[in-house]
């Protein structure tokens, strides 16, 4: 798989439709309600153009946290941040975002099967 250079990377950011992340949160939320997985936001980030990171709980005391990342394409996808760990794992790495950039969004997700439906956005 060719990767493309890091300039072509720049010209993609600045000429690819965003949505705005208050909107895509509301849609994120609806969609884990559909699939009985109760989410809630947890805490809210800039309206417009702020970060988001997804904490799915599996309910058996581990975690995973998820966040945008650029593939090897460039395209903007959901990576994992952390492995499934517990609590305090996932906190410290959340902290750390959140220290890094304080308009961040994030929520919180309960998924038994540690389902995130990040494949679909």
């Amino acid at each position: 798989m060719a990767v493309a250079p890091p300039l072509a990377w720049r010209a993609r950011a600045l000429t690819e439709a965003r949505v705005k992340s208050g909107l895509w949160v509301a849609a994120y939320v609806r969609r884990c309600h559909a699939a009985n997985c109760p989410a809630f936001v947890t805490r809210k980030g800039d309206p417009d153009a702020g970060a988001i990171l997804i904490v799915i709980d599996r309910l058996d005391g581990t975690s995973r946290l998820y966040g945008r990342a650029r593939d090897g394409a460039g395209a903007l996808v959901f990576a994992p941040l952390t492995d499934w760990a517990d609590a305090l794992t996932v906190q410290a790495a959340i902290d750390k975002q959140v220290k890094f950039d304080s308009d961040v969004w994030l929520i919180a997700v309960e998924s038994r099967t540690g389902e995130a439906f990040l494949d679909e956005y």
